[in-house]
């Protein structure tokens, strides 16, 4: 018996699972996977949690709820990789054989990367919302938050989902002004970009929505510390920015596991083939998801298409037939823009986000890069589509692993 190793149960860990559940001999392939969790957070959520918007009981459910009939769920604690000899070694001193490995290790923050920023204000006066318990502390903080200088941040790229600090930032205009005490609030953005955007276009499409809420943008920001006393971030150029409220997204870094493993870069993110997601150093591993250094967004959407591409290759490699070099770096992301709407943007490696309709070329129902209600709710419907269809490996119609063409304007 020949065994296929998944490390990793989070979004594109699991759909893997089920993807390959269904497509390999299961007299001839077992499927193991790895993770020392028990709970699976729907991370989109922490978004809307500060707000109120969603409950924690939304976002969070049991991992082996979605981990399908046939796989097994081994709940432990990974120690490192051994390329060479195609073994997972674990803490608690097992050793796992693998044919195939696939590492879905997703990405995780670090602030203990910039001085001061996990010192004495953290969760106090500095939050974050990239995690489940920065997110609750986060809005308990705003029930009672009288208002002043709120600063929305980011460290560096590459991000999980590098909308959601904008989206951020949208939200809180709206939920200030809700509260009627947004007079009493100044939103600051403060980005390493030279625009609010990650992408030059949709900065320059869409910049109108910030000036016209009222967010003012410090953007080229290369933050070296966070002064807790004097409440201020400073880069290293000596510029400041004020705060009263911080929430900031830390530096995204891979797994531990792949520096412990020699398998990562300097930020611990797997060096893959961006076109058919397979390691650059090792044939039978492939990689997914957050944990790869590839040049796409690390969002769920991406984990999503990814994963129609590599289950295919997986079986091409079990085969010993040349692999597609077929993913394009597809994305799709709904943008929150605050009062119940949204944008959707969908971009690629070659191309920017640009107008048009989705999923339907001239019909849509979805605008891209315009503000619509009908996108908000396109959001919100997601979390119910991630829960029922794309955790468990069900096609989603009519969306496209490959950015189509139709319908959208390149101009």
């Amino acid at each position: 018996m020949k065994r296929l190793l998944i490390l990793g149960a989070g979004t594109a860990g699991t759909m893997m699972a089920n993807h390959l559940n269904h497509e390999l001999d299961r007299e001839e392939w077992e499927i193991d996977i790895i993770d020392e969790r028990q709970e699976h957070h729907y991370q989109p959520g922490y978004l809307f949690l500060p707000f109120d918007i969603y409950e924690p009981e939304d976002i969070i459910k049991p991992i082996k709820d979605f981990i399908p009939k046939g796989v097994s769920l081994i709940n432990d604690a990974i120690d490192r990789i051994v390329p060479e000899e195609n073994l997972v070694k674990m803490v608690n001193g097992d050793q796992l054989h693998y044919d195939v490995l696939i590492i879905a290790t997703g990405a995780k923050i670090a602030p203990e990367e910039i001085t001061g920023m996990k010192g004495e204000g953290w969760q106090k006066d500095v939050f974050d919302f990239y995690t489940f318990e920065g997110s609750l502390a986060l809005r308990n903080k705003l029930r009672t938050w009288e208002g002043g200088k709120l600063v929305v941040h980011i460290t560096e790229m590459p991000i999980k989902c590098p909308v959601a600090p904008l989206e951020f930032a949208f939200l809180s205009d709206s939920y200030f002004i809700n509260k009627k005490m947004r007079e009493k609030v100044e939103i600051t953005y403060v980005t390493p970009l030279g625009g609010a955007f990650t992408k030059p276009k949709a900065t320059d499409r869409l910049q109108h929505l910030l000036d016209e809420k009222n967010i003012h943008i410090v953007s080229d920001f290369a933050i070296e510390s966070v002064d807790n006393e004097a409440k201020v971030i400073r880069d290293y150029g000596g510029k400041e920015v004020p705060f009263d409220l911080l929430v900031t997204v830390p530096t995204n870094k891979g797994d531990a596991v792949m520096e412990r493993s020699g398998l990562g870069d300097d930020l611990n993110f797997v060096p893959t083939n961006k076109a058919t997601l397979q390691s650059k150093n090792w044939q039978n591993i492939f990689v997914i998801g957050d944990a790869s250094n590839i040049p796409a967004s690390k969002a769920g959407s991406v984990a999503h298409f990814e994963a129609e591409i590599l289950t295919e290759n997986i079986q091409r490699y079990i085969k010993g037939e040349p692999l597609k070099e077929e993913f394009d770096g597809h994305a799709n992301c709904f943008v929150e823009t605050g009062h119940g709407k949204a944008l959707l943007i969908d971009f690629n490696y070659t191309h920017e986000p640009v107008e048009g309709t989705f999923p339907f070329p001239g019909v849509g129902p979805l605008r891209l890069l315009k503000e619509s209600r009908m996108n908000h709710m396109g959001k919100l419907a997601f979390r119910w589509i991630y829960w029922n269809m794309l955790l468990k490996g069900t096609h989603i119609p009519f969306v496209s692993a490959t950015m189509q063409e139709a319908g959208k304007n390149f101009d």
